[in-house]
């Protein structure tokens, strides 16, 4: 076979590939058929639960925190201070049993935060995380080169 052949084979195989779900997303699918199946899963409460966290929530909690913080010198110092105790006064109730730690970017300073273990993300604040976000190698990245991904996203 040409080298030539072997590159337009590589590139079929990873055309195919492309269309494929992941593997993580093929075990959700699987897992989700299988308590619907048994009953224990209602198909409508999954999608509701995705839509609500990815329309109505997603980012819009965060984009009022941020919002109020600009506008509001004494709630930024309290969120810096307990960013889970202040974001309650927007009516917001931690994110799932953790603790928001909140920092600030300046002139001098761009924070990066990434979960380098299991990719946790603050979803009652900011809504359900981009895929990209949980991946191995994105979080191993963001430890290894951070300005070259800060580069990448413009910062």
């Amino acid at each position: 076979m040409s080298e030539h052949d072997a590159k337009k084979i590589q590139r079929i195989h990873e055309e195919l590939h492309s269309h494929l779900p992941s593997e993580p997303a093929l075990r959700v699918k699987a897992l989700e058929s299988l308590l619907v199946e048994k009953g224990l899963v209602d198909p409508g409460a999954v999608d509701a639960w995705v839509d609500v966290y990815s329309e109505e929530i997603g980012p819009k909690r965060g984009a009022q925190v941020v919002a109020r913080a600009w506008c509001d010198a004494d709630f930024k110092a309290r969120l810096l201070e307990d960013g889970t105790k202040a974001i309650t006064e927007l009516g917001f109730e931690g994110w799932g049993g953790g603790h928001l730690k909140v920092v600030e970017n300046t002139d001098a300073i761009h924070n990066m935060v990434v979960c380098t273990l299991c990719s946790c993300y603050p979803i009652a604040v900011l809504g359900v995380p981009p895929n990209w976000y949980k991946t191995a190698a994105y979080r191993a990245r963001a430890v290894r080169e951070p300005r070259e991904v800060l580069k990448e996203f413009g910062v």
